[in-house]
């Protein structure tokens, strides 16, 4: 097991290689737009489901009174929303070192999104 951390940089420079006559200028665009719609969907509390990896769900958490363990002292805990994340089977698998022989629980036909950015593929 590494302690390397996959960065931005690390992605684009994937997508540059594997992507046959990409330039760097346009392997980034793909990035940063793959990037954008995520981060778009989830703050609009939409659900992320990315197939073989796995589904980014955005939960509301309702406020609470918190404790501090010392004092006992109470604290106001305000309404929030929380992002989860839940790792695909397929994706545990590879991370155990173990064959997956399953199908994937987001196999069936995906619901199309609606993009949130104005870039479109045909713009990169």
């Amino acid at each position: 097991m590494t302690n390397k951390t996959l960065t931005r940089a690390d992605l684009l420079h994937a997508v540059y290689v594997t992507g046959p006559g990409l330039s760097r200028v346009e392997a980034k665009q793909i990035v940063e737009v793959a990037i954008e719609e995520i981060c778009g969907a989830l703050e609009g509390g939409e659900t992320v489901k990315l197939r073989s990896f796995g589904t980014f769900h955005v939960r509301a958490k309702r406020p609470r009174v918190g404790r501090n363990p010392k004092t006992g002292q109470e604290y106001p805990i305000t309404a929030r929303r929380v992002l989860t994340f839940k790792p695909s089977p397929r994706l545990i698998a590879a991370v155990n070192g173990e064959e997956f022989t399953g199908r994937d629980e987001d196999d069936a036909d995906p619901v199309p999104h609606t993009p949130t950015s104005s870039a479109r593929p045909a713009d990169l």
